[in-house]
């Protein structure tokens, strides 16, 4: 397949550029475009043919359900049953921004876009290529991450170019993702607002604004109703190894001598040893989650048999940034 390479400027689309991908979507294309989270890989919502094609790009199991990209607050009707009190008020809140909510859906969503379920995922990013995208398509986009089901996800057009150039219709560039996680989603199906995959905006965010939420501990090997709950993911080809800061120094030094060839990704921890493949020093939970994957892809670039991640603090948004951590240690 031809893939064509487009550029878009973010901070101010040209239309005549998102016209053209979004003819694309209607026709029944993939477009891989840039989100504030991570790059998606996006087809019509209601497109089945095309939505199956995803799958089969990304090589992603079916009962892995896909989130529904909107442009604007009415779509959520079109796409849901029941609207409740609660996600209107979470929503006027924090859209367009990196939040998924999870509602019953209408017979209208195919049910290989939620795997069967009879709930939807709806977001609405806050990035302007986007949702221009999704406007000018005149329909509701599905965008799981762009990249090949389980590694890293693409926070940078260079990811998804090196995952699925030549399987896919158009890649937009548009510059670095600035979040490099994914959304955090939020179930309203059940009694109590429960969040299956933290993100950026965290479970003390949601609580200022609807009171009460409660966190997922499900490991259920049936359908999961978000992204991101039941298989490994954003693994690099390099084992990742998930260490307390009082224990680095001893675990690259264990590494060496086994003659593994080590990167470290610190926080508030600068390590220099002229042995390693790479090291990088984060102070700012912001600048460690929008490097994160980048940096696992680049271990992989230099061949790095190992990554030596330092944990951050288990609260608020270093706690979304955990569990990517430990999907990607395989814990």
């Amino acid at each position: 397949m031809k893939t064509t390479l487009l550029k878009i400027n973010s901070r101010n689309p040209e239309l005549e550029k998102i016209n053209l991908v979004s003819k694309a979507i209607i026709c029944g294309k993939l477009v891989a475009f840039p989100t504030e989270t991570v790059y998606g890989l996006g087809a019509n919502a209601f497109d089945q043919k095309a939505i199956s094609q995803i799958f089969k790009v990304k090589g992603r199991p079916q009962d892995n359900p896909l989130i529904v990209h909107i442009f604007d607050i009415s779509q959520v009707e079109q796409l849901a049953k029941v609207f409740p009190q609660s996600a209107q008020r979470l929503i006027k809140e924090f859209w367009p921004g990196p939040l998924t909510i999870v509602l019953k859906k209408k017979k209208i969503v195919p049910k290989i876009v939620t795997a069967g379920l009879d709930s939807v995922a709806i977001r609405m990013p806050e990035n302007k290529i986007a949702l221009k995208l999704i406007k000018q398509s005149k329909v509701p986009i599905v965008a799981p991450s762009a990249n090949l089901s389980g590694k890293p996800s693409p926070t940078k057009a260079r990811h998804v170019i090196d995952d699925i150039f030549g399987k896919v219709d158009y890649i937009i560039d548009g510059g670095n993702c600035k979040i490099g996680i994914e959304s955090t989603v939020i179930d309203f199906t059940s009694k109590v607002p429960t969040i299956l995959r933290p993100g950026y905006i965290t479970k003390e965010d949601i609580e200022k604004v609807i009171g009460k939420v409660e966190i997922s501990k499900s490991k259920s090997k049936t359908a999961p109703k978000a992204p991101g709950m039941k298989y490994k993911h954003y693994s690099p080809k390099a084992k990742v190894l998930l260490i307390s800061k009082n224990k680095i120094k001893l675990e690259i030094k264990k590494q060496l001598e086994n003659k593994e060839k080590i990167a470290i990704i610190t926080f508030n921890n600068k390590i220099e040893n002229k042995d390693l493949v790479f090291s990088k020093d984060y102070n700012q939970l912001i600048d460690y989650s929008k490097n994160l994957f980048s940096d696992f892809r680049f271990a992989d670039k230099k061949k790095a048999s190992a990554i030596i991640v330092q944990e951050v603090p288990d609260q608020k948004f270093g706690h979304s940034i955990m569990n990517r951590l430990k999907k990607a240690a395989g814990s």
